[in-house]
């Protein structure tokens, strides 16, 4: 089985996704900037088609982020959009999230948190992705695409959880991954920087 091979295609394919939709130039169309985090970000994207954006303006007008999701909207490959609204919360964001279907059909999960510019989440993602890139070893890369791989389709798990797991933890086969997981659960947003 080869893990960075797979790795590797599914970041190809991620990138066609966001090349295909212009996600990026719809939200730069209405003044926000736009930040790539998560798995594609760090290079460990495996094997659960997800794409994660932080988009900042310095104020949040909600006409300008559905006249965004609007434009997505007309890509026919997309299938379903959802939005959350978090701006009376700590987050200070609105969590849109859009399916997409490539060309081989497959669906892929796109993130996108409009967040307020100098809000308490301005920055930190970005930061603990780069963190992340900064520390990884070879070896710590492939443990934690290993374990990607291995988890079940029907587990929902937080990238974060892999990243701390392997890198503070040691954690290597999956089963010490159940039971880390188990020692640690994580409840809401996962403030870890390695």
């Amino acid at each position: 089985m080869d893990i960075l091979g797979i790795a590797h295609r599914n970041q190809q394919k991620a990138w066609k996704v966001v090349e295909e939709t212009r996600i990026i130039q719809i939200w730069e169309s209405i003044g926000a900037k736009v930040n790539l985090v998560g798995s594609l970000r760090t290079g460990l994207l495996m094997t659960h088609r997800d794409i994660d954006f932080h988009i900042y303006t310095s104020d949040i007008c909600l006409s300008g982020s559905f006249r965004a999701m609007a434009e997505l909207a007309a890509n026919t490959s997309v299938k379903k959009i959802e939005c959350v609204n978090l701006l009376h919360t700590v987050e200070a964001c609105i969590e849109w999230h859009a399916w997409c279907q490539d060309e081989e059909g497959e669906l892929w999960q796109i993130d996108m948190i409009h967040i307020q510019e100098g809000s308490r989440y301005d920055g930190y993602f970005e930061k603990v992705a780069d963190r992340i890139s900064a520390v990884l070893t070879d070896e710590t890369r492939c443990a934690i695409l290993k374990l990607k791989y291995e988890t079940p389709e029907t587990e929902k798990i937080m990238g974060i959880e892999y990243y701390q797991a392997v890198i503070q933890g040691g954690v290597r086969t999956y089963a010490e991954f159940e039971e880390w997981r188990r020692l640690h659960p994580a409840t809401g947003v996962v403030e870890w920087l390695p």
